[in-house]
């Protein structure tokens, strides 16, 4: 059975709100805009770029001040557009590690899973908005999934927790993952795999890179919790046996050295992927990961943008604005 946001942590409802929020009042130009600076693109006969002409229609309140034909609104009295091709890639790759780690908890109580999760429907909030086809993908040690998708958000969220709510799970094969990412034809479309921050090694490394050499590649990192540090919600307990943690592993000072060695190695792998123009977002949380999101798309906004265009930050709702 799909769970509901009945089912999950408070923190992980109150993201998947705030992403249906984000989804509803973005506008287009900015959503296609957000999604071309994470994404590679290539020609392609949709509208809404600047590349060879198509036709002109009249302006309407989405259409971005720059589109605006002048000389063809002269003639007619009212502002008229262009519509020219854009560059755009139309399928966005989501590859979800759906392996038994993943209901390892976070420092806030979510699952690694739910963090994953929501990370995956910020992106198809975006996606979905542009009518981009999403290819969702849930991989386990026993079989990858692929749910080809077109339709809304709210379709995206009920397929991707219909996805991962089997109480059945088996153990990771994050290898297996990144083998099938490999086997991607449509160069150039942005990948986007989920996982935690347990599933990485030096040996996955060759295939990142040789999956960042054909597709614009997001690294999603779920930092499940530091095992030797109390915390709020009850006691640690192993994932696999059950078995207590003792009170007296509970330490800062070795807690301190897990978070030490745990950001080395999420520098190292930083470094790695921006090598071969890949990006990491690792976070602790669902609302971590979201203000991560949110920030990463803005400063790329602003980056790309020219003179005043597009140099507004993503805002969410009334007033709040990150």
């Amino acid at each position: 059975m799909s769970p509901s946001l009945r089912e999950v942590s408070p923190d992980a409802a109150r993201v998947r709100r705030k992403i249906e929020t984000l989804s509803s009042t973005l506008t287009l130009p900015t959503v296609r805009r957000a999604l071309g600076v994470l994404e590679g693109e290539h020609s392609s006969s949709r509208l809404g770029g600047n590349n060879d002409p198509i036709s002109t229609r009249d302006y309407t309140f989405e259409d971005e001040a720059r589109l605006i034909d002048w000389k063809a609104s002269a003639k007619s009295g009212h502002p008229m557009v262009v519509d020219r091709e854009r560059l755009v890639t139309s399928r966005v790759h989501l590859l979800l590690d759906n392996g038994l780690e993943m209901q390892g908890r976070t420092a806030s109580g979510e699952t690694a899973a739910q963090v994953a999760i929501n990370a995956m429907c910020m992106f198809a909030a975006l996606s979905t908005r542009r009518h981009d086809s999403i290819s969702l993908v849930f991989a386990d040690s026993k079989s990858i999934i692929r749910k080809p998708f077109k339709g809304g958000l709210a379709q995206f969220e009920q397929a991707i927790d219909s996805g991962t709510g089997d109480e059945t799970h088996s153990p990771r094969n994050f290898g297996a993952l990144l083998d099938y990412a490999r086997t991607l034809d449509d160069k150039g479309s942005l990948v986007v795999i989920a996982t935690d921050d347990h599933a990485l090694s030096e040996e996955h490394l060759h295939n990142i890179r040789l999956i960042a050499a054909l597709h614009p590649l997001m690294l999603i990192d779920v930092s499940t919790l530091n095992p030797f540090r109390s915390i709020p919600f009850g006691q640690i307990t192993d994932g696999l046996d059950g078995r207590r943690i003792p009170a007296f592993l509970i330490d800062e000072k070795t807690a301190s050295a897990v978070d030490t060695h745990r950001q080395y190695l999420a520098t190292r792998l930083e470094d790695e992927l921006k090598k071969s123009k890949a990006t990491l977002l690792r976070a602790t949380s669902s609302e971590d990961m979201f203000s991560k999101f949110i920030r990463l798309v803005s400063v790329a906004l602003k980056q790309t943008s020219s003179g005043n265009v597009y140099t507004t930050p993503l805002a969410l709702g009334a007033g709040a604005v990150l």
